[in-house]
């Protein structure tokens, strides 16, 4: 028998942190393989978490509300597994935890086979076990011993920025942290240390990593560092351990309330920020009479293809914006800052922007352009079902590729949306609504709607935006218009 501690696993990629939002066990429960024992909200939704292994619970480390870096153990569960003794922990049920570098290590090699704990898998049965480490040897020549990870020759070290420094032979060279890979290369002719979700949210992001200030250990670049560097802030502050927020709102002064920004709101305002100063929004409108569209959405209420799924004019807007993309597919595209390339995608992942309780989130339906309508009406409407219950998971807001964002349910006619991340264009779908309009020098009641197109201006000009917005706008005016595309 023995104490397994569950440490906070990283549950979606880069996460570094997570408020445990309530536990659903409690100490003397006994608790089975991948038994839901903890819900936690991540910077991105709420997840259940199961436990990777049997036994009794004996104690819950994290209370519920408190915010906790990923790594940190939250649960203490009595197995009979003779695995580990009192105390110990199970090497594969020891997440990658940031802060705690592997001595020896070069360019973060995983230690021995370790592994994050696959969440809903339970530990891997195939693992790799840790062999013995031998006694650390004093450094061979410059002839015999072989260079270390990320291209530094023997005799040289990895300074705080990541660049070899000159050293004198046989000193022992610095490791760097290895709790989860850090990837090594050369940008241009400069060195950087960074993981490898650091290294996607720069590449999203369009920022060289070599124009970054690392303030990481062993000068690793963080992901703190790339989001202060792309909100044109370089705020280099040594990595310090930080007490917990508290969840509960704090009230200052005469009336003033106080709320921590963590979770959907903090990435949700990072992800702005970055994407506001880092490519050049322009905004186009273009206003619709959309009685076609109205019509054409009350007679699929009434199809048998269609029945039990909720039929909105915004599935038309879905449908129209994945054909117009077939004329236009540099709106379905992101730039690639570091390799100075722009990469048409090869199918369009559809955004969704959603409002939630805690937060706005933008989960996607994939290879939505593969989709009959139907299928398209089905996937909106789990998409909006699990956003409004605060189920999604990361990975269906992971690799979107275009945005909508339904304004008009609030009764806005328009807005200049921020593009997300790593993609090009956000279409903002306004409120429909019955107004005077003029049919063959007649005025007469129509729906009319006004939609609004921000794009990268590094990509998409003006001629490229205003047709792909003319061609949504002629789909939704007349929906026969789609069989042209």
């Amino acid at each position: 028998m023995g104490i397994q501690q569950f440490r906070l696993p990283d549950v979606g990629e880069g996460l570094v942190e997570a408020e445990i939002v309530s536990w659903k066990v409690k100490p003397g429960d006994t608790v089975k393989l991948n038994d839901t024992v903890v819900e936690i909200e991540t910077a991105k939704s709420l997840v259940e978490l199961p436990v990777p292994f049997a036994g009794t619970v004996t104690e819950l480390l994290v209370p519920e509300g408190e915010t906790v870096p990923v790594g940190t153990p939250i649960i203490a569960v009595q197995t009979e597994s003779a695995a580990g003794d009192e105390g110990q922990l199970a090497d594969d049920m020891v997440p990658a935890i940031p802060d705690e570098p592997e001595a020896g290590k070069i360019g973060g090699e995983s230690p021995g086979g370790r592994t994050a704990v696959l969440v809903g898998y339970g530990p891997r049965t195939t693992e790799a076990k840790r062999r013995p480490r031998k006694g650390a040897e004093p450094a061979a020549s410059a002839g015999s011993a072989p260079a270390p990870a990320g291209g530094a020759q023997p005799g040289t070290a990895v300074g705080a920025a990541g660049v070899a420094q000159p050293g004198p032979v046989g000193a022992p060279v610095p490791a760097a942290p290895s709790s989860s890979p850090v990837a090594e290369g050369n940008v241009g002719s400069v060195h950087v240390l960074a993981k490898p979700p650091v290294r996607k949210l720069a590449k999203d992001l369009g920022i060289d990593l070599a124009a970054v200030t690392p303030t990481g250990d062993g000068g690793i670049i963080t992901r703190a560092d790339v989001e202060s560097h792309a909100a044109g802030a370089q705020v280099a502050e040594p990595t310090v351990a930080v007490a917990p927020v508290e969840a509960a709102p704090v009230v200052s002064g005469q009336g003033d309330t106080r709320v921590p920004i963590k979770g959907v709101q903090k990435v949700m305002a990072q992800a702005m920020v970055a994407s506001a100063f880092t490519a050049p929004h322009v905004t186009e409108w273009i206003t619709v009479d959309v009685t076609e569209t109205m019509a054409l959405v009350e007679r699929l209420k009434g199809d048998k293809a269609f029945r039990d799924l909720r039929v909105s004019p915004l599935l038309i807007v879905a449908k129209a914006v994945t054909l117009a993309a077939r004329r236009t597919p540099i709106v379905n595209a992101a730039w690639d800052e570091q390799a100075q390339e722009i990469v048409y995608k090869a199918s369009m992942n559809l955004g969704i922007a959603a409002a939630t309780p805690r937060g706005l989130i933008v989960p996607n339906i994939k290879r939505a352009d593969s989709l009959t309508l139907p299928d398209l009406c089905a996937a909106l409407n789990d998409l909006v079902a699990t956003a409004r219950e605060g189920k999604t998971q990361p990975a269906d807001q992971a690799g979107g590729s275009f945005t909508i964002t339904n304004v008009g349910v609030f009764g806005v006619d328009a807005g200049t949306p921020i593009i997300n991340p790593g993609e090009a264009a956000i279409l903002a779908f306004g409120a429909v609504r019955k107004q005077p309009w003029v049919v063959d020098d007649e005025i007469v009641p129509r729906w009319i709607t006004t939609l609004a197109l921000s794009f990268d201006h590094r990509m998409i000009d003006g001629e490229k935006g205003s047709i792909f917005l003319a061609d949504v706008a002629g789909i939704l005016e007349d929906p026969a218009r789609a069989l042209m595309f």
